[in-house]
């Protein structure tokens, strides 16, 4: 996607987090100003920032922003204000470890420097929230080059959710090959779930293909498999807000539904992330947290009553496609295939 056509999602601008509030679009373009840390963490925690890189990035400046008044006088207290802050952000949501990657690299940055003053510390935090902004820019280039060598000319592609530039400081994961793709001058179309309860796929990609001239057909949830067993899809790609060491990956709700659907029309299941959304902490899908949230997302969809106001509901936010399921993940350090385990280790052993 060319930059002048993509709208940027999280920037740093007049000394203040610009984020551009999702739970308006399509309806309108409308930027929050971020100048205290409460505002971020109602950002992320109310979805007006989302997708795992985004939040991240967001989550980075959030830090900065919690900490560029410290009255810390010297390392050992600004620490401790840090803690403090990166604590409260990280409850913000529980299952995009990008949240906490960012968290913890911003704290890394200024852990060691205990001979420098408080306001080289601060500039510290700056200049990393600057650099992890830009870097979730180039991660998404080089996951849209690798992933445009699996896309054919006349591809049909399903997604689910949004993992495109509103995802992300970039061009987006699971979009970013389709960019990459028809930049190579390939005709690529794309079916997008609306994906339920919160209509990401409908208000968000729907949106954001037409926004950047990519052919795109909006459908129910409920139709994927349908057109899939009519041979309408070639591939499935997909974006990830955590994966775990064996390649079980969790992403929006109804991702899992897709990928066993897709295992059996024998269509290829693509992933698409970049490094700092893999948890090799965890061997498994059984230890990514699921972010439960509250019943009225269901109940009142976009504040209408759509059932019985008491009714109980289960919303939980995302659930995990087992690695057997994934043809392969798409990440800014190449193509990884199965056997994950064996392969995911090379990748962070390269990291490292």
């Amino acid at each position: 996607m060319a930059k002048d056509q993509r709208v940027t999602t999280v920037s740093w601008s007049g000394g203040a987090l610009r984020i551009l509030d999702q739970t308006l679009l399509p309806d309108r373009v409308r930027y929050v100003t971020a100048k205290k840390l409460p505002q971020v963490h109602e950002a992320i925690r109310k979805l007006r920032v989302r997708g795992a890189p985004a939040i991240g990035v967001c989550a980075a400046w959030g830090v900065y922003l919690g900490m560029k008044d410290s009255n810390a006088g010297n390392h050992a207290r600004f620490m401790k204000d840090l803690n403090r802050v990166t604590a409260y952000l990280a409850a913000s949501r529980p299952t995009a470890v990008n949240l906490f990657w960012a968290l913890e690299r911003m704290k890394q940055t200024v852990a060691g420097e205990k001979n420098q003053s408080v306001p080289a510390l601060k500039k510290l935090l700056f200049k990393e929230a600057s650099e992890i902004t830009r870097e979730d820019s180039r991660l998404c280039d080089r996951i849209g080059m690798f992933g445009e060598k699996l896309i054919k000319n006349g591809d049909r592609i399903l997604t689910h959710c949004n993992a495109g530039s509103l995802a992300t400081a970039g061009s987006g994961t699971a979009l970013a090959p389709i960019y990459a793709a028809k930049k190579k001058g390939k005709k690529v179309s794309v079916f997008a779930d609306e994906t339920r309860p919160l209509l990401q796929g409908a208000r968000l990609t729907a949106w954001e293909l037409m926004q950047n001239k990519v052919s795109v057909t909006l459908i129910c949830d409920n139709m994927a498999g349908s057109i899939m067993a009519k041979g309408k899809v070639d591939k499935i790609v997909v974006g990830a807000d955590r994966i775990a060491a064996n390649g079980d990956t969790a992403n929006k709700i109804g991702t899992y539904s897709v990928a066993v659907l897709a295992k059996h029309h024998g269509i290829p299941f693509y992933v698409a992330a970049p490094a700092s959304t893999f948890d090799f902490a965890i061997p498994d899908g059984k230890h990514i947290p699921i972010e439960e949230r509250h019943g009225d997302e269901i109940r009142r969809a976009f504040g209408k009553l759509t059932a019985p106001e008491n009714v109980p509901v289960h919303n939980p936010a995302f659930d995990v496609t087992p690695s057997e399921l994934i043809t392969a993940i798409v990440t800014d350090q190449g193509v990884f295939y199965p056997p994950f385990k064996k392969s995911l280790r090379r990748m962070k052993e390269r990291l490292q």
